[in-house]
């Protein structure tokens, strides 16, 4: 089979996948609903990943208040970490790939201190292709593949808070 066919053959076949409905589990959260109306984000400061959170948040028709008096929820950004690490060198020495890490921790909690979220940590990873002939181009990639890690993470917040209940009293 040519080239030209089978991207065409591929193609159909998400085209046909699409239109059936076809998603992965876990990924729809258009029909998601939150225990909660209001979040308030805090964090050490404004970053990428959380007006990322912030848009997407919004975009599920919550509010987002500016303090937590007037929010049910509050999400405790505790830190965001991003990390690179050298994985291989050439016969030269010279790097030719990257492990990119992105990690941050974060709690979930209502007025009363009680977690909705326990704290936990998302960790996000990608492997980093390196080529020092081509320094602007990979600088560009680099941040682009942290940018996904951002958005991924954001995602599986979403993911995390739509599950999010109040705590249960034990029962005696």
């Amino acid at each position: 089979m040519t080239k030209p066919m089978q991207t065409v053959m591929l193609a159909a076949t998400l085209l046909l996948l699409t239109a059936c409905g076809f998603h992965l589990r876990g990924h729809n959260l258009k029909d998601a609903l939150f225990a909660f109306h209001s979040i308030y984000l805090q964090s050490p400061g404004e970053t990428m990943f959380t007006k990322v959170l912030r848009r997407n948040l919004e975009s599920y028709k919550l509010e987002v208040p500016s303090t937590p008096e007037k929010s049910d929820l509050t999400l405790d950004i505790v830190y965001e970490n991003t990390e690179k690490q050298i994985t291989a060198l050439n016969a030269s020495g010279h790097v030719i790939e990257y492990l990119l890490r992105y990690r941050v921790s974060l709690r979930g909690y209502d007025r009363q201190q009680n977690d909705w979220l326990p704290a936990t940590e998302i960790q996000l990873q990608r492997i980093f292709p390196y080529d020092d002939t081509l320094v602007l181009a990979k600088e560009q990639e680099e941040k682009m593949l942290y940018d996904d890690m951002r958005m991924d993470a954001a995602q599986q917040v979403l993911r995390r808070l739509s599950m999010a209940r109040p705590p249960q009293p034990a029962n005696p």
